[in-house]
């Protein structure tokens, strides 16, 4: 919806690259702070933070291109990431990768970490959806019954209460009202993070926020799947594959809970 920020000296700065930057920093502030807490040297954690953000960015842009290999046509077009265009689970998968390895690496305890790591993504995740708003990437499905096509955010009377209308030179389809979707996930990814932060020392064993956030997520972009634009559904099947995705998310987040929970008393014991 506002793509770009500011503008200096005819150097455009991205309103999306700015969000994405500003919750990167946010949940590295999130990160080291719960690190502190947890008694975690500040140095590894920080090299443990580095090597997941690189892996989530490289592996988010590699995810979308794989997804969407129509909308790029040269080099330039696959490393211009200020444009939007990253997948979120693609992301999730660099990131574990490089996170799990770089963990493991410095000898710092990998569940301990990853409950760490998980109010900070859900935090960061939340501000750079509001970026992709701004740039009109992640888009929604069309409205049925909206009553107006003029650019701007609209309200109504059923459900989604509000849709949105992008202008020329989005990402998003222009003239047509759309789904919200980029706005709703911020707000269900803010609910995730504070219901995180707020059990994280409440938690009875190292993994439990991480299996806690697997499974919220999951079930929040299942959903929200139904109304987005960007993915379409797989033929005969009438689910995306980032709802495959997230009922392997939920799946594995139960699994992964319990087998942590029991791992946690026998020790006790």
């Amino acid at each position: 919806m506002f793509p770009t920020l500011i503008e200096i000296f005819g150097f455009q700065i991205s309103t999306y690259g700015v969000l994405v930057a500003l919750g990167l920093f946010l949940g590295y502030l999130l990160s080291m702070k719960l690190a502190k807490e947890e008694g975690l040297p500040s140095d590894k954690a920080e090299l443990v933070f580095v090597m997941a953000v690189v892996g989530g960015i490289v592996g988010s842009r590699i995810a979308f291109v794989l997804e969407h290999p129509e909308e790029f046509k040269s080099l330039i077009d696959v490393l211009a990431l200020w444009k939007g265009g990253v997948s979120f689970f693609g992301a999730l998968i660099g990131g574990l990768v490089l996170g799990v390895s770089t963990a493991l690496k410095v000898g710092l305890p990998l569940w301990k970490v990853a409950d760490i790591a998980s109010p900070a993504l859900a935090l960061a995740h939340s501000i750079g959806r509001l970026g992709c708003f701004s740039a009109g990437c992640c888009y929604g499905r069309p409205v049925p019954n909206a009553e107006s096509v003029e650019v701007g955010i609209h309200f109504m009377k059923e459900f989604p209460f509000f849709y949105i209308v992008f202008p020329q030179g989005a990402v998003a389809p222009n003239s047509i009202p759309l789904y919200p979707t980029q706005l709703m996930e911020a707000f269900g990814n803010f609910v995730i993070f504070l219901v995180l932060i707020v059990l994280f020392k409440r938690k009875t064993f190292d993994g439990e926020i991480f299996s806690l956030y697997l499974f919220l997520y999951g079930v929040e972009r299942f959903a929200l799947e139904f109304y987005r634009g960007v993915t379409p559904p797989i033929e005969g099947l009438g689910l995306t594959w980032n709802q495959m995705v997230s009922i392997l998310l939920v799946a594995g987040s139960i699994v992964l809970f319990f087998i942590l929970r029991k791992q946690s008393k026998e020790v006790l014991n």
